[in-house]
């Protein structure tokens, strides 16, 4: 079965999506023992959060990158995540999606959150056909964020760095068995802040 271009996939339960993040440990250290985002972590700044695991492996080259060393999945309210994205605005000029330029910029200002779409990633980290979504948080997106959309914080960095040893030994199979399972994401109808030709799973 073929994958739409843009389609949203995550893993998920009837109540929480998880989504990554990778820190120095001097930020994810405090948050996973706070169950929240705390000092040193700025709100001020757009946060970007990933749906993807190997997207997100992909970024942070198995925490490995400095400044990625940790890799943290973040199981965020549902309610919060669809939130983000009815509300959010393509961080590039789409004339599928925008009237023009102008109105495009009218809409990146005025809005808390930004979407973008990516190669999603092979277990290698190899480009694939279709796209990982991608969300970005600022303002009153970040503060829902950090204060209401969190109920669990956990450090994954073992597990990531157990799937690359396995990947490394040429253990493909025991490495694809240790991914998150990731499904087609069921989008709410009225949902248009993943952007142009995102396909939303059958509802159920």
């Amino acid at each position: 079965m073929s994958v739409p271009a843009r389609q949203v996939r995550a893993h998920y339960t009837a109540d929480t999506v998880t989504v990554y993040q990778a820190y120095r440990p001097e930020i994810a250290m405090p948050a996973v023992a706070a169950g929240r985002f705390v000092a040193p972590f700025k709100r001020e700044r757009m946060t970007w959060i990933k749906p993807s695991f190997l997207w997100m492996m992909y970024r942070c080259g198995w925490a490995t990158k400095p400044g990625q060393e940790h890799v943290l999945a973040v199981d965020v309210t549902r309610e919060g995540f669809e939130w983000a994205l009815a509300r959010a605005c393509l961080s590039h000029y789409d004339r599928a999606v925008h009237d023009d330029r102008k109105a495009w910029s009218r809409q990146l200002k005025a809005s808390p959150v930004r979407v973008q779409w990516d190669p999603e990633r092979t277990l290698h980290l190899r480009p694939l056909p279709y796209r990982s979504l991608q969300v970005g948080l600022s303002g009153e997106a970040a503060d829902r964020y950090v204060d209401e959309w969190i109920v669990a914080i956990t450090d994954i960095t073992p597990t990531v760095h157990r799937i690359h040893d396995l990947l490394r030994a040429g253990d493909e199979q025991a490495a694809a068995a240790q991914l998150p399972d990731e499904r087609p994401y069921p989008l709410p109808d009225g949902i248009a802040g993943a952007g142009p030709d995102a396909e939303p799973a059958d509802r159920g």
